[in-house]
């Protein structure tokens, strides 16, 4: 189809981005053809009646395999996986489940999604789908199932489980058989694998295993990304290899500086110890120990990011969907987070959403920004999110490498807003 975008204020991405006027933006197939005051013929107008057009969001955090679930204790994710994948008939639940999640995505206003941990080989199978037609999706920068250790974060559930180098080495080359876009390692624990207080990014991957993964992925010319939750971990994975650090935790001037040797990147993800962090153990449910734990591993988070960004260290946006509270429609929590916590403008926190996740991605010539020649990955919102990101809530319309959802629509959990909407302010 050819669409000329008509009577909108366009934001296209860009760092220094501001609203222009009296243009059109037109699309013709898949990607924009031109941002242009005429309005040729062949195009169907769609008028836009004063509402702002910008990039599709970029959520570079995702696992597909949850949809924020308010139940925060702690879960024997392995035992539940085992039982989903016993028979035929389960397995095709669970990928159904997980291309109904990509497409909630989608309509949620998330054009690109990068997964960082999931079921099997379903990412890559997904992906593929969307890409050929199929079905209804974000553009998918898939991982697959992650690499852990015996104990690790997610190990047996999202993770396989390491004992040394080699058995990594083969994991690593069983993953990129299945022909991913990145490797996945999970360094340290989580939140909730910690037994104790003070110890949420306790090291769980040794060194020379992290190393071994790096290596051979490096020569799948995959790049690797780290769940990453202590300052320790940080800097065994960039010494390792690493090249996006997940999470992050509390800096040093020695994990700056690797930051910057490694020319590896941050992928800030403030939502998921939000909750253990700030809500009243009455409504969390969960232990003195876990809301104590939340608490060090959101400010190391929030600390990571301020420190990266003042030191021109590149940081993306994710929003670590799948754990608890944190729903497939709600990335935009992100960005508004990113303002509060980290001390962004809303302007940056948009750029960081679009363009500067796309860089990162490494698809910044495909996707990102409105210019002439990119793929037409498109919203729209009813007022100007450089004023208010929570207008990021309810799109209008999305379009998705050309193809165009008038009035997407997802289905909200009320308890999910209840307990998070007070922390937008």
């Amino acid at each position: 189809m050819k669409y000329a975008l008509i009577n909108g204020h366009i934001l296209d991405g860009t760092r220094d981005m501001e609203p222009i006027e009296g243009k059109n933006v037109l699309v013709n197939g898949t990607r924009i053809e031109a941002i242009t005051e005429e309005l040729p013929e062949g195009y169907e107008p769609i008028d836009l009646q004063g509402r702002w057009l910008m990039p599709g969001l970029i959520n570079m955090h995702v696992h597909l395999a949850g949809n924020g679930s308010t139940d925060m204790r702690q879960k024997d994710n392995a035992a539940l996986v085992r039982r989903l994948f016993s028979n035929p008939i389960t397995r095709a639940v669970v990928y159904r489940m997980v291309a109904n999640f990509a497409e909630i995505e989608l309509n949620s206003g998330v054009t690109t999604i990068r997964t960082v941990g999931g079921f099997r080989d379903y990412d890559t199978r997904l992906r593929d789908e969307i890409r050929s037609g199929k079905r209804s999706g974000p553009r998918i920068l898939a991982g697959n199932m992650a690499v852990s250790v015996p104990g690790g974060h997610m190990a047996g559930s999202l993770g396989l489980e390491a004992h040394n180098p080699k058995e990594a080495v083969q994991f690593v080359d069983d993953i990129a058989a299945q022909k991913p876009d990145l490797i996945k390692l999970m360094i340290t624990g989580g939140v909730l694998d910690a037994k104790e207080k003070g110890t949420p990014g306790e090291m769980k991957m040794e060194p020379a295993i992290i190393r071994a993964a790096c290596e051979e992925a490096h020569k799948h010319g995959l790049i690797v990304a780290a769940h990453v939750e202590s300052t320790e971990g940080v800097k065994a994975a960039l010494e390792n290899g690493v090249d996006s650090i997940e999470h992050g935790a509390a800096p040093t001037e020695e994990t700056l500086n690797l930051f910057k040797e490694r020319n590896a990147f941050l992928v800030t993800t403030l939502s998921p110890a939000l909750p253990y962090a700030l809500f009243d153990l009455s409504v969390s449910g969960v232990r003195d120990i876990d809301q104590f734990n939340g608490e060090m591993v959101f400010n190391g988070v929030v600390d990571n990011a301020k420190a990266a960004i003042a030191n021109d260290i590149p940081v993306a946006l994710g929003n670590d969907v799948g754990c608890p509270y944190i729903t497939q429609y709600d990335f935009w929590r992100e960005l508004v987070y990113f303002v509060k916590y980290v001390g962004v403008t809303n302007r940056f926190a948009l750029y960081t959403a679009t363009l500067r996740n796309a860089q990162l991605a490494g698809i910044g010539d495909i996707t990102g920004s409105i210019e002439p020649g990119k793929e037409a990955d498109l919203i729209v919102t009813d007022d100007n999110p450089l004023s208010d990101l929570t207008t990021l809530r309810n799109v209008r319309m999305v379009m998705a490498r050309g193809r165009l959802i008038q009035n997407p629509k997802v289905k909200r959990k009320a308890e999910v807003d209840a307990r998070l909407d007070p922390y937008l302010i």
